[in-house]
């Protein structure tokens, strides 16, 4: 039974990959990940504004003193001080490739151009095998246009491409005026793969204080029906490697995935709820479910349900949304 796959150009054991998140900020638990038959592992992002704060500190301890006496050797700030960048999470990529055989793909989550082409150099420089590129422009003008903010996201991808040399993959949202056009766009930018799609975090409102707070939800299995969706009707149309994410919980969810056209399958919700050996649990069972059903590899069956290669594919437009308000009882 065949489970590899080829994802960013990176040959992969299985499509099972563990996405970005807090099991990837510890050494043991990627250890664990990769014993349980992870084939490969998104890093926590590192987000722009840690990137600034850490450039703002170095500005801060560089020029604060300027005007001192140089006898004041005490006013000069110490080596760590002077680094100019989020150093942990370059030697956190460092000693995950020094202990893990399996392939590193690090995060950057950002909102503009900022620091992101060369970041994305020290992360290159640091071992990692791919780039994730999780962008979040989140606008509030009353006069910018979808376009304008859409050649943003293109700007982001064009530069960073420019700056390395490792395959970049762009973790998507799915509120795009056209989705399949913005996919074909970021392809042409440089993107090898595209990760459908990003779950932006909402805010809540806490009516004992009055106050706007955080509220961190995991994925529902219902949430994996967007990107099913949307990779079966982009494959074979967008030359990318796609990679499927939310909602994904067992062998089941990622054989749809793979069926649709997904080359692998970013899961989190599923092990922060039971446990990084469920990754093991997920591959028994798919290759029990692949003999029942006679398929001898993944490359068989990718794709086989896409809207390219479905009998009727009206039920992924639509004809759909049709058929089931008028088939509920």
């Amino acid at each position: 039974m065949n489970l590899s796959t080829n994802y960013l150009g990176l040959e992969l054991k299985n499509p099972i990959i563990p996405s970005a998140g807090p099991l990837s900020k510890d050494i043991g638990s990627i250890k664990a990940m990769e014993d349980a038959g992870a084939a490969a592992v998104v890093l926590y992002s590192i987000f722009e504004e840690q990137i600034e704060h850490e450039s703002l500190e170095l500005y801060h301890h560089t020029t604060i003193h300027t005007e001192s006496y140089a006898e004041a050797t005490n006013y000069l700030p110490t080596p760590f001080e002077f680094k100019t960048g989020p150093e942990e999470y370059l030697d956190h990529i460092r000693k995950i490739k020094e202990s893990v055989s399996v392939p590193v793909i690090a995060s950057l989550n950002g909102k503009s151009m900022g620091g992101w082409t060369s970041y994305a150099k020290k992360i290159e420089e640091a071992g990692a095998d791919a780039l994730e590129l999780n962008i979040y422009l989140l606008q509030t003008s009353l006069v910018k246009t979808s376009a304008e903010i859409e050649k943003e996201y293109i700007d982001i991808v064009k530069a960073v491409k420019e700056s390395v040399n490792i395959p970049i993959a762009v973790k998507m949202h799915p509120f795009f005026t056209s989705v399949a056009s913005m996919a074909e766009q970021l392809n042409q930018a440089g993107a090898s793969g595209l990760v459908l799609f990003n779950r932006f975090y909402q805010p809540d409102i806490d009516l004992e204080k009055l106050e706007v707070v955080p509220n961190v939800l995991l994925s529902t299995p219902f949430a994996m029906r967007l990107p099913l969706r949307w990779i079966a009707m982009l494959y074979g149309g967008v030359d990318v490697d796609f990679a499927a994410t939310t909602g994904i919980y067992n062998e089941k969810d990622v054989i749809k995935m793979v069926m649709a056209g997904a080359k692998a399958t970013q899961v989190l919700s599923c092990l922060l709820k039971n446990g990084i050996g469920h990754i093991t649990d997920m591959l028994t069972k798919m290759k029990f479910w692949m003999e029942a059903n006679e398929y001898e590899s993944l490359e068989q069956m990718r794709g086989s349900m896409s809207y390219l290669n479905a009998s009727d594919p009206a039920q992924y437009e639509r004809a759909n949304y049709m058929s089931v308000l008028h088939s509920y009882k």
